[in-house]
């Protein structure tokens, strides 16, 4: 079987909801769980019911832009866990990871972190710019960076060499 989302695209730390079908409804005693699994992270979140045919979750941030498989699982005192349905999921390239992204790529490049200039060449943020902050925060922290990456930049004259 087939999960229905109500929201199939995100970055992560959205609510997501899930529909389930007439046969999978909930049961007070049944405990739901996500499992997503990318290529190279897996997350498992916990479910809240809303009603007898509704779950909700956060979905978790995710290092990557990405199509990862998601299993709803189920679980019942006594018995096995078990996969109800599975779906797939779109972690998705948005305003606040091209921020993320050009803000690491140019880390020490005074010129370059005008963050006002690269907004007038991305466009307007969708909504409050405080909620575009915290949404680069978000895909920031899961951007995959470079050991010896930092915000100052790699110029080897910064470490005294």
């Amino acid at each position: 079987r087939k999960l229905t989302w109500d929201l199939s695209k995100a970055f992560g730390d959205c609510v997501v909801t899930v529909l389930l079908a007439e046969e999978d409804k909930v049961e007070d005693d049944v405990v739901f769980y996500l499992v997503f699994s990318g290529s190279t992270l897996h997350h498992c979140t916990s479910t809240r019911k809303i009603s007898a045919d509704t779950l909700e979750t956060i979905a978790p941030g995710h290092d990557c832009c990405e199509t990862v498989k998601v299993l709803l699982c189920a679980s019942k005192e006594g018995l096995p866990v078990f996969v109800v349905a599975e779906e797939d999921f779109h972690f998705i390239q948005d305003e606040a990871y091209d921020a993320a992204q050009f803000l690491a790529t140019s880390a020490g490049n005074q010129q370059a972190l005008n963050f006002t200039r690269f907004l007038d060449r991305s466009g307007p943020p969708s909504g409050d710019v405080n909620s575009l902050d915290e949404k680069v925060a978000l895909a920031f922290r899961h951007l995959k960076l470079p050991a010896e990456w930092n915000v100052l930049g790699t110029d080897q004259t910064l470490h005294g060499e």
